[in-house]
């Protein structure tokens, strides 16, 4: 088997992992001997290799897992994170690397400020993207000022993202692979912690990440990875909102949008997202029908033919700038795995002021409460919270 110091970064780059170039990932302010460095450790293999990463750099390693949600309910749950078994295979790879690591239970703050407002943004009728408010509160916010209060030098993570350094400073690029690139969901990422933080998983191609975490003895080298909410054990979102705000189990008229008639009736608008299709129970309609919008005081379901969920432009709330605002094309991702399409800003972004987003093309499926992540090619410029859409005229 190859060793750490042999394995290969990106498509053909080579990346000899011995001390020195383990190092240079971590983009250390001075001699690696004499840096701290604490990895956020949720329990997964990407995590888990960063920490290697940065014990093979010859500084001190501290580990850090938050404790998000119940221990008891989640023990023996896989590919979660943050909870259970997945605690014990952070303090493993710890234990195996020979680092400190530490857990602190932030199951109250995760429930506030993530848990709730994901089931409150349901039953106001929007589709919240809860893994960014975690990366804005819980994750990063709590993470930051333990890392600082440790004296560590930097903040690493096992996200793909990479970090650049530009002549005004670190900007925030998409990952090397495209299939694992997790930019999305880091827009809300300032310029000082960007300045703190370190992504050495970036440029790598995640089969790579797994024969790093093989070569190094790690536990998990095989695990899954982890849920994009890890709240959600099984997918049933209304089931989570329902737990939360029972009142988001109450029924209601399927409405069409165009005529007003009523076609059906629903269990819940917590079941529903605008651009949904299967789940309608409505047959016998002379075309498909898709969710075009919810009215939560209403309770009612907006469904009407795929052409009325087009777009023309967003209304994008709370927005987050990264870095200077470039003269060039600007491109805006409005769901995580949709493709970046071109785009004009109407406003200043950033500082927590509203822009809007013009699309070169009818946009489809844009549903309030997601993000709008802007890009400049592959660099993340801010983004924002789509709280209305214009559609497209006619």
């Amino acid at each position: 088997m190859e060793t750490p110091a042999t394995l290969a970064a990106g498509a053909s780059a080579a990346l000899p992992l011995d001390r020195e170039a383990a190092a240079a990932l971590f983009d250390l302010p001075r001699a690696a001997a004499d840096c701290r460095i604490v990895v956020a450790m949720s329990g997964g293999v990407d995590s888990s290799v960063v920490a290697a990463l940065a014990h093979a750099s010859g500084a001190e390693v501290i580990g850090i897992t938050l404790q998000l949600y119940d221990y008891g309910a989640a023990t023996g749950r896989k590919g979660a994170c943050c909870a259970g078994d997945d605690i014990r295979d952070a303090r493993a790879v710890a234990d195996r690397l020979g680092i400190a690591h530490y857990v602190f239970d932030h199951e109250s703050a995760f429930r506030e400020d993530v848990v709730e407002q994901f089931a409150d943004e349901y039953l106001a009728g929007r589709t919240p993207v809860p893994c960014i408010r975690c990366n804005m509160g819980p994750k990063f916010t709590d993470l930051f000022r333990m890392a600082r209060e440790l004296g560590a030098d930097c903040l690493a993570t096992g996200h793909y993202v990479r970090r650049v350094i530009a002549n005004h400073g670190a900007e925030l690029h998409r990952a090397f692979d495209p299939a694992r690139d997790q930019s999305y969901f880091l827009y809300g990422t300032t310029d000082d912690q960007l300045a703190y933080l370190r992504f050495p998983l970036g440029g790598m191609p995640k089969p790579q990440v797994r024969e790093l975490a093989e070569a190094a003895g790690l536990r998990n080298a095989a695990k899954p990875d982890s849920q994009d909410i890890c709240f959600v054990p099984d997918g049933n979102y209304a089931g989570i909102v329902t737990k939360v705000r029972p009142e988001g189990a109450a029924p209601g008229n399927i409405v069409h949008a165009a005529t007003g008639a009523v076609l059906g009736s629903h269990k819940g608008i917590v079941h529903f997202t605008v651009g949904q299709r299967k789940g309608l129970d409505i047959g016998g309609q002379p075309e498909p029908l898709y969710v075009i919008g919810l009215d939560a005081p209403s309770r009612e379901v907006r469904v009407g033919p795929k052409r009325m969920l087009g777009v023309s432009a967003a209304q994008v709330t709370e927005t987050n700038r990264i870095g200077p605002l470039p003269d060039g094309p600007l491109t805006a991702k409005v769901r995580s795995l949709a493709k970046p399409v071109p785009v004009t800003l109407e406003g200043t972004l950033g500082d927590g002021a509203a822009v809007t987003i013009r699309f070169a093309a009818p946009e489809y499926g844009v549903a309030p409460g997601q993000a709008a992540v802007i890009y400049a090619g592959d660099r993340v410029v801010g983004g924002g919270w789509i709280g209305a859409t214009e559609k497209v005229a006619g």
